[in-house]
């Protein structure tokens, strides 16, 4: 492909229209707002119950496998020995990489990261599966991007830049070609939907707001760079600050030059990405 798909893989944001009167999602977001809402909500539970979680969640939307069913139940944070046996053969970036295609992980690892898995490995899925692609990390000439957005990890969550940075890194990713998949594992909505409470703790909501509004500015310019654009969740968590759990929520699948079907599931959802490769 000589345009990549770009995949927004959003941790712990709920679909709009199922989050309560307060939410983040109420914020002024001119290109977020409409591109979620012209996309679909999918069911995260898969029929299973109890509350959703990241590893088997994200799983499903790697490897188009039902990861729930694999670990007889919803299974997070990390990926155990199941899970990671499905990525190993499945994930995307694996296949991709078994055909000859290119794909790249464009989140920024700083060296805290690396000495903390060299201590006690635990990768998240998006990370484990480009490795287990024998794909680095950090990986060079790209324009990579950190998971905060450009807020600060900890409370008060400072900007230490400005919306139009964002817009401008958009642009960039948008221009990359070489590749058939970048991969965005946005995994700083869920640290923030974990900070709810109520009431809602002070700052929190600000905090929330300003996420999207980055979100917002950084699929402008991807959107305004010709980028094609597919933007998913795992589980529901940072629509709803006024519990600190994740939620029964369903989950956006919005695209911009794609066609995304009609799918109705995190793991029917994860099948449309792999057939856009015709895998």
């Amino acid at each position: 492909m000589s345009t990549p798909l770009i995949w927004l893989a959003l941790d712990g944001v709920g679909h709009p229209a199922d989050a309560p009167a307060g939410s983040p999602w109420e914020t002024d977001l001119p290109t977020l707002r409409p591109f979620v809402e012209g996309g679909l909500a999918l069911d995260a539970t898969l029929g299973v119950s109890g509350l959703p979680q990241s590893a088997t969640g994200q799983t499903c939307w790697l490897t188009g496998q039902d990861a729930v069913e694999a670990m007889h139940g919803h299974f997070g944070p990390q990926p155990g020995p199941t899970l990671r046996r499905m990525l190993d053969e499945e994930a995307l970036p694996v296949r991709l990489t078994r055909t000859g295609r290119r794909a790249a992980l464009l989140n920024v690892y700083p060296p805290g990261y690396f000495a903390a898995q060299e201590r006690r490995p635990r990768h998240g899925c998006f990370p484990y599966s480009f490795l287990a692609a024998g794909l680095p990390l950090n990986p060079p000439a790209l324009p990579l991007l950190s998971p905060t957005l450009g807020l600060s990890y900890a409370a008060p969550w400072h900007a230490a830049d400005r919306l139009s940075d964002w817009q401008r890194r958009g642009k960039a990713v948008a221009a990359v070609r070489n590749h058939d998949l970048l991969v965005f594992d946005a995994w700083f909505g869920d640290l923030l939907g974990h900070e709810g409470r109520d009431p809602v703790p002070e700052g929190v909501r600000e905090a929330g707001a300003e996420y999207l509004r980055r979100l917002d500015a950084l699929l402008h310019g991807l959107l305004q760079g010709g980028a094609r654009v597919v933007l998913s969740s795992d589980h529901g968590n940072f629509e709803n600050l006024h519990v600190k759990a994740h939620t029964l929520a369903r989950v956006p699948f919005a695209a911009s030059g794609v066609d995304l079907g009609t799918p109705r599931t995190v793991l029917e959802g994860g099948r449309v990405l792999r057939k856009i490769y015709g895998l």
